[in-house]
């Protein structure tokens, strides 16, 4: 149980810092790139849609974080 905790814990840092580095500034990165048309707040869709899965893949980050912890203990 251990050796598939850590394994995915390694794979979901690895998704985890592919997605933080999506993200850049104002007009660049994956919403700067002209996909979508911005909407009414000025953000993409596809920007938002990133910034989503960066927030669900961190929530998994965590809870992995947690039960290798509990498991360790």
């Amino acid at each position: 149980m251990l050796q598939l905790l850590a394994v995915t814990q390694v794979l979901i840092v690895v998704g985890l810092v592919a997605l933080i580095l999506m993200h850049s500034g104002r007009d660049a990165g994956m919403g700067g790139m002209g996909f979508t048309p911005a909407s009414a707040g000025g953000t993409h869709i596809v920007e938002r849609n990133l910034t989503r899965v960066t927030v669900v893949v961190a929530v998994l980050f965590v809870a992995n974080s947690i039960a290798l912890f509990h498991y360790l203990k």
